[in-house]
């Protein structure tokens, strides 16, 4: 796959600086920096979400990683009252991407984790979501969309790895669980077998 180990110039490809070109902005409050110099951006973790869950097409998600979820529209938004968390991207049923975090800084996506070694994903990976449940199947243009954003990521970070939510905290997190085909975003990408999860 095609990864380069220092950013391309903001004019270059895709990106302006953090922010991909062709994915609608909705700034999230929850980030922050990258740890100074250490450990290169070379994970991608997959998440699925959807509020409340099951139910998709609302504003739900967006309000969540925003900071302006209302705890009183829906019974399950208790659970979530003072949550602080956000992703870089969110991808929804109908494959619209639409980005939160610059990827240049750390989102709060993955929580306690660890991955090829290394533990905090949140200081070195990219957090994408995709508007699913976890068990449920998901949409072919979301397959679509997230092999563009792999690419384009994998063009601006050198991306190594790429794992679910379940494989940098098993046990704790199932997504975005067994409805996810993992071969076929890997017939996509063309990316070799090592750089996918082993199960």
């Amino acid at each position: 796959m095609a990864a380069s180990t220092e950013a391309l110039p903001d004019a270059a490809g895709p990106w302006e600086g953090g922010w991909h070109r062709f994915a609608p902005r909705l700034p999230s409050p929850n980030h922050g920096p990258r740890p100074a110099p250490g450990n290169p951006v070379d994970l991608i973790v997959l998440h699925s979400i959807s509020l409340p869950p099951g139910e998709f097409g609302g504003t739900a998600v967006q309000q969540l990683f925003t900071n302006r979820l209302d705890p009183q529209a829906h019974p399950y938004y208790q659970n979530l009252r003072g949550l602080q968390v956000s992703a870089h991207f969110f991808i929804t049923r109908s494959g619209q991407p639409q980005q939160f975090v610059d990827c240049d800084r750390r989102a709060w996506h993955a929580g306690q984790s660890s991955y090829r070694g290394r533990g905090q994903c949140n200081d070195d990976s990219i957090g994408i979501e995709l508007e699913g449940l976890e068990g449920l199947h998901f949409e072919p243009a979301q397959y679509r969309t997230l092999a563009m954003l792999c690419r384009d990521i994998a063009l601006r970070y050198p991306i190594a790895h790429i794992a679910g939510h379940q494989h940098i905290a098993p046990g704790r997190k199932q997504d975005p669980g067994p409805g996810f085909d993992w071969a076929q975003l890997q017939r996509a990408l063309g990316w070799p077998r090592h750089c996918f999860p082993k199960d």
